[in-house]
C-alpha cells in the first residue's frame, strides 16, 4: 500500500493535524516539515504531491507507537526495518493501538473482510518463517477502514 494512504487514514482515524503529525514523528527522533507533510497528504494528482518515503513512515509508526503508549527511555530505540513492508505497517498500528488477536478478527470483520485465527498469525512471523504470508493491500486498507469505525464510530 502507499505510505501516504496509510499517512492519511491515520491522520482522518485520529483527527491530527499537520503540526501533530510533525510533533508524532519528532517522538521517535525524525524531523518533518509542515509543508511536506501538506504535501504528502494531497492526492497523486494534485499540485505539490509528494512520495512519502519508507523510511519517514516507519519512524512515524515508531511515533505513533510512542503517542498511544508511551516512551521507555531506560530502552534503546529500536532500529527500523526497510523497505517498508505492509505486514511492518500493520504490526507497528497493532502495537500503537494495543489490539489483541480478537480485536484485529473483530476490525477485520467489521468491514466484511473475515481473515481466519492462522492467516491472521501468519502476517506477524518474520520472513523467513515457513509460515509467513505476505499482507495484501486490500487486508491492510481494510483493517485501516474497520480500526477507523472502531475509533471514530
Amino acid at each position: 500500500m502507499i505510505n501516504n494512504d496509510i499517512l492519511r487514514s491515520v491522520r482522518y482515524m485520529l483527527d491530527l493535524s499537520d503540526a501533530h503529525i510533525v510533533a508524532i514523528a519528532k517522538l521517535a527522533d525524525f524531523d518533518l516539515a509542515k509543508e511536506d507533510v501538506a504535501a504528502y497528504l494531497k492526492k497523486e494528482d494534485e499540485e505539490g504531491y509528494l512520495e512519502l518515503s519508507d523510511e519517514a513512515m516507519a519512524y512515524f509508526l515508531d511515533g505513533l507507537v510512542f503517542h498511544k503508549r508511551g516512551k521507555d527511555e531506560s530502552r534503546p530505540a529500536q532500529p527500523i526495518e526497510l523497505p517498508m513492508s505492509n505486514n511492518m505497517a500493520l504490526k507497528k498500528l497493532r502495537v500503537a493501538f494495543e489490539l489483541k488477536e480478537e480485536d484485529m478478527h473483530s476490525i477485520l470483520a467489521a468491514t466484511g473482510f473475515d481473515v481466519s485465527k492462522p492467516e491472521l498469525s501468519a502476517l506477524f512471523r518474520k520472513k523467513d518463517h515457513k509460515h509467513y504470508r505476505s499482507c495484501g493491500d486490500q487486508l491492510l486498507r481494510n483493517f485501516l477502514k474497520g480500526l477507523t469505525l472502531r475509533l471514530r464510530g
